[in-house]
């Protein structure tokens, strides 16, 4: 056997070959370093967190094709990439023609709609700004207008349309590690086994092995969840109460259904701002109310407990907390990531202190009353 160095021992393996095991300060050195990289390189996350998420969704499809077939993993990954990118060409050629139309008006005409919404709201009245008395045709042009100006200091339409490129670039790249994710799943999530001690390792795949079924049935569920959104928004209020822009409303409503509490606020608080634009008489506003409180009482009480399973059983006080921390370190991938964050580390921590995965389904413990 080697002699440890430093203060660091050194385990037996099995094989005979001597394996030197790393301090707990070593470890948690590794681990902040890795974080502090993550941060730093936060900026091109998202296409990486994107394609790793929908990979790991269809990797069992992909095994299972391939044994069905007999056929290489390879074959499989390569035709799952295929029907994948054959939908997303799909849904674009589908969707895209119906934003464009909805969503050219509603630029064009941006005074007329900010006027119109700020009528519903003081009607024929003046309101007093900062000084400035203004009605509701003032406050719609003055929007207009601190838009214009917005976007025509410092370059920001320069920067929005280098955001439209980079944009363009990311779905590229988002498709090539798609690809690379489906074929090479397997050795990727055994190569990140090489971030682990080699005497935890054993450890991380039992944690890993808990830990699969209920990530994947939470990104399945994120998914029926949107879609459900989307298409409930649509009926509601495209078909049923007839809104302008219903199709942007339907998608907006179903993406913002990621974020908790503020996503599906600011999804209804949009649809409203059209529906009073819209609104005929009181029964019109009467009518978006009911079909809000139908909407957020089926996705909650409903789709979400039914799809999400133990995803659905954090706190919603720890799902809030973990969005709103990702988001500040991490953008739009963090929030992506916060639930299975903090999934993660429920599971790692039931492993570690070998008690149920869900300590709240189990009956409480009787206290001893001799103590």
């Amino acid at each position: 056997m080697n002699k440890p160095v430093g203060n660091e021992p050194v385990l037996e393996e099995k094989s005979g070959k001597s394996v030197k095991s790393i301090s707990p300060r070593t470890e948690m050195i590794v681990l902040i370093t890795i974080a502090v990289f993550l941060y730093l390189v936060r900026v091109i996350l998202l296409p990486f967190v994107i394609a790793g998420a929908v990979a790991f969704v269809c990797a069992p499809a992909v095994d299972w094709l391939a044994a069905r077939l007999s056929v290489p993993r390879w074959v499989s990954a390569s035709a799952m990439f295929v029907l994948l990118l054959g939908l997303a060409i799909l849904t674009g050629s589908i969707a895209g023609p119906v934003l464009l139309d909805e969503f050219i008006p509603l630029i064009s005409d941006l005074g007329g709609s900010l006027t119109r919404a700020a009528r519903h709201v003081i009607g024929d009245r003046t309101v007093s700004i900062l000084g400035h008395t203004m009605n509701a045709s003032q406050l719609g042009q003055a929007a207009v207008d601190g838009i214009r100006g917005w976007l025509g200091q410092n370059g920001e339409f320069i920067s929005l349309a280098r955001m439209s490129f980079k944009g363009f670039f990311g779905v590229i790249l988002l498709f090539v590690l798609l690809l690379y994710f489906l074929l090479g799943g397997p050795r990727l999530a055994n190569g990140m086994l090489w971030l682990v001690p080699p005497n935890q390792r054993s450890l991380a795949r039992s944690i890993r092995a808990a830990l699969e079924p209920i990530l994947r049935r939470y990104f399945i569920g994120i998914a029926v969840v949107v879609t459900y959104a989307a298409a409930a928004a649509y009926v509601g209020l495209g078909l049923v109460l007839g809104l302008n822009h219903a199709v942007f409303l339907a998608l907006t409503t179903g993406v913002l259904e990621i974020v908790p509490v503020a996503g599906p606020a600011l999804s209804a608080g949009l649809a409203g701002l059209i529906a009073i634009q819209t609104a005929t008489g009181i029964g019109n506003i009467v009518a978006y109310t009911i079909y809000a409180i139908a909407l957020r009482l089926s996705i909650d009480q409903l789709i979400a407990p039914l799809v999400l399973g133990h995803a659905a059983q954090l706190h919603p006080v720890q799902i809030i907390f973990c969005f709103l921390a990702g988001g500040v370190l991490f953008g739009i991938p963090g929030v992506i990531l916060a639930v299975p964050t903090a999934l993660t580390i429920k599971v790692v921590l039931a492993t570690l202190y070998a008690e149920p995965l869900n300590e709240a389904d189990q009956p409480p413990r009787k206290r001893n009353l001799s103590a």
